[in-house]
């Protein structure tokens, strides 16, 4: 049986935390800015975890399980 194989996308949106927790950013930062307030941008600046009903799908993507 062959070696399973990482995701590629999914090695790029996500990142594993110390305490092995799944990291992601946030979407809606990339264009279309002008009609966006300050407050809403700055927040969606900042990255977040993953939602835990989420993260056995990430899991298998990444190729933790």
């Amino acid at each position: 049986m062959p070696k399973m194989k990482t995701k590629s996308s999914a090695k790029k949106r996500f990142t594993i935390t110390g305490s092995g927790k799944i990291k992601r950013k946030h979407a809606f930062k990339s264009h279309i800015l002008t009609k966006k307030s300050k407050k809403r941008k700055l927040r969606l600046t900042h990255s977040t975890l993953v939602h835990k009903a989420d993260e056995p799908n990430v899991k298998i993507q990444l190729c933790m399980k």
